[in-house]
């Protein structure tokens, strides 16, 4: 349940570009056309898939404060946590040049549609983002890493899919003139970004569920023996009260 919960709040509530609008600088350069936006939403979600748990490794059995323990006692006190943007950002460098390495050997056509957004995947902020959130959040184990990094190069590849499929669209269209191009791109983002905000509510019906639960729960809780005691000390009091009315009377 936890990989699951997982997995769909990283793609439609905490969304990298909708959510936190991390990698905007490809994703509105490069969502002209579905084919290239598809070709770069693809290669983010491998990078992604790799550089996650690759940094969360590096983070628990390197970087952290006392990770080094294993190497020996005298090691326990080291930390190394100031070197995690270079670990990180050298780790995601490496994987970006295998990926780009590999689009140009088996698709030389998506190589040259994707330029010199390729490379800068290793710049892109929605990437490193995606290491120091799992950072950040404490992720507690490599596999929830690995759900975590797939499933936030999904939402991204979602994301740019989208917005590309509606500007091909949006070309037939009579948009304003001052708004065409990036203008109405901008105001789609926002929208669709509002659009996002509704998932918002998916994971928060067990919550209240338990709330309700335990509020019932507390109503129907049987009365303690003190408590019998007042209530019946109470109804004395009440009775008295009544008979000494019925006498005045």
């Amino acid at each position: 349940m936890e990989h699951v919960e997982l997995f769909f709040k990283s793609i439609f509530i905490d969304n990298m570009v909708f959510a936190t609008f991390l990698g905007m600088c490809s994703y509105l350069a490069v969502s002209k056309k579905v084919s290239t936006a598809v070709g770069l939403g693809a290669a983010v979600i491998f990078v992604l898939a790799v550089t996650v748990p690759v940094n969360w490794l590096l983070d628990q059995y390197v970087l952290q404060p006392g990770a080094l323990k294993w190497l020996g006692e005298e090691y326990a006190s080291y930390d190394l946590s100031f070197l995690s943007f270079i670990m990180f950002i050298a780790t995601i460098a490496t994987m970006v040049q295998l990926v780009e390495i590999v689009v140009e050997k088996f698709s030389p056509a998506l190589y040259n549609s994707l330029g010199i957004f390729l490379p800068l995947i290793a710049v892109n902020c929605a990437i490193l983002g995606g290491s120091l959130f799992m950072q950040s959040r404490e992720i507690p184990s490599i596999g929830l890493a690995f759900n975590y990094g797939i499933s936030s190069g999904i939402g991204w590849f979602l994301a740019i899919l989208a917005i590309a499929a509606i500007r091909e669209k949006i070309r037939y269209s009579n948009v304003p003139a001052p708004l065409r191009g990036l203008g109405i791109t901008f105001i789609i983002t926002g929208l669709m970004a509002i659009g996002f905000m509704s998932f918002g509510g998916m994971l928060t019906g067990g919550d209240d569920a338990g709330k309700k639960e335990e509020k019932s729960a507390v109503i129907e809780q049987p009365a303690t023996p003190n408590e019998e005691l007042v209530k019946e000390e109470v109804k004395e009091e009440v009775k008295t009260l009544a008979n000494n009315t019925k006498v005045n009377e």
